[in-house]
């Protein structure tokens, strides 16, 4: 029988008290998304932030209210901690009307991460969807950080339109990197000026040869109906339920499983997800 243990909260960590950190570059991206990049007032603090790609944080603004965010920024990167942020309620509104060099509280990193250490010496395989790249973005920055320790690294990127895609200015140079095969695609071009592919992004399996399901874990973010398809897509290449790796990131709500907000059956996102195998989520009711 497991015995009974008094946790004791340490003022100095209180997983509860949200660190101020100041807004020190706005980048806009696709219409109503922006990049925040924040570093922590207390610079000993700044430096020793620790995450792991694929966590989040819960940003709040001082009588407004707070909500949780996808860390964008990779944990090889020190002294900044990036968001792409979706203008969608309240704190997000008040967010966005905040100019450069204003105070915001962040705490956490809150959530279990992808296992970097389990895929790494293997090819890795990251599909995102729309907003979906918010949260891939730090796992495939690391992985190009630590190059050496991955295979092939091949990142899929689909958005409705050119209009929506997310880091325009990173994929036009990860397009070109000898050490990456990125392939982005649109839903659709109503200009006939986007110079990429045109289709859903499962088309893009098709500029892909040689997956090997059995040395290749499999990285999905986005909205449900891309979790479908391109799960479907990599079942019929035969990869195993444990190498597929979905973010739930937009269940979260607390961060530390107290709200019940993200509970799904018997675990709750925040605490054991929010990167669950697809196999974990089959038995996770409305996960997807």
């Amino acid at each position: 029988m497991l015995s009974k243990q008094t946790v004791k909260l340490d003022p100095a960590n209180n997983p509860y008290k949200p660190r101020l950190a100041r807004i020190v570059s706005i980048k806009p991206q696709a219409p109503d998304h922006k990049l925040f990049q924040l570093r922590f007032e207390d610079r000993d603090y700044a430096e020793s932030f620790c995450t792991r790609p694929g966590q989040f944080a819960e940003l709040s603004i001082i009588g407004v209210g707070e909500c949780p965010i996808s860390i964008s920024s990779p944990p090889t990167r020190k002294g900044i901690v990036e968001m792409c942020v979706r203008r969608t309620g309240r704190v997000t509104n008040a967010l966005f009307d905040l100019p450069t060099n204003s105070m915001v509280g962040l705490r956490g990193p809150y959530g279990n991460g992808y296992p970097v250490e389990d895929m790494e010496g293997n090819d890795l395989l990251m599909i995102a969807g729309g907003l979906g790249m918010a949260p891939l973005r730090s796992l495939l920055w690391y992985a190009l950080d630590n190059r050496a320790r991955f295979n092939r690294v091949i990142l899929l990127y689909g958005t409705r339109s050119p209009e929506d895609l997310l880091f325009r200015e990173e994929f036009d140079d990860l397009i070109t990197r000898a050490d990456l095969e990125c392939h982005v695609t649109v839903d659709k071009d109503p200009t006939g000026n986007w110079p990429y592919n045109v289709g859903v992004v499962t088309s893009l399996f098709d500029k892909v040869d040689n997956l090997n399901p059995d040395t290749t874990y499999a990285a999905i973010c986005g909205p449900p109906v891309v979790y479908k398809f391109v799960i479907d897509q990599l079942l019929k290449l035969n990869f195993s339920k444990g190498r597929i790796l979905m973010s739930l990131e937009r269940m979260m709500k607390c961060g530390i499983g107290k709200c019940l907000h993200c509970s799904i059956g018997h675990k709750y996102t925040c605490l054991d997800g929010p990167i669950f195998t697809y196999w974990d989520a089959i038995n996770l009711r409305e996960s997807i």
